[in-house]
């Protein structure tokens, strides 16, 4: 089974873009807000299904398994999508993410949310 990367995906979407083109918003910055609007969407789609058929459906039926990652791919695709329209490279990305992965590693969530959420 493939493990996809970053660059791999942007240049899928890339592919599906190219035949589109002509009738599909640009890759500019200024598509790229809608893009995210329609990956808010289709996390909604996801939702749903989680919803209508559950946690458990979704870890023990096929067909629901396979309709749930369908719509995460979908998601995926847009996000890829947006990054795409803002220029935003796969390099730029994966530095991100590892440094917000570093971060993260070192946060006390506990201690920000009461924090954050004190009553005065």
């Amino acid at each position: 089974m493939p493990d996809l990367k970053i660059s791999e995906m942007f240049e899928m979407q890339k592919e599906l873009f190219e035949p589109h083109k002509d009738k599909w918003p640009p890759m500019t910055p200024e598509a790229g807000r809608n893009f995210l609007l329609f990956m808010v969407e289709e996390m909604g789609e996801a939702i749903a299904i989680i919803k209508k058929k559950g946690d458990k459906a979704i870890m023990d039926d096929p067909d629901i398994r396979a309709a749930f990652c369908e719509e995460m791919a979908d998601v995926l695709m847009y996000y890829h999508d947006t990054l795409l329209r803002y220029g935003i490279t796969a390099e730029e990305i994966s530095e991100a993410y590892l440094k917000k992965h570093a971060k993260n590693m070192g946060r006390d969530y506990q201690a920000e949310y009461e924090k954050k959420y004190k009553e005065d």
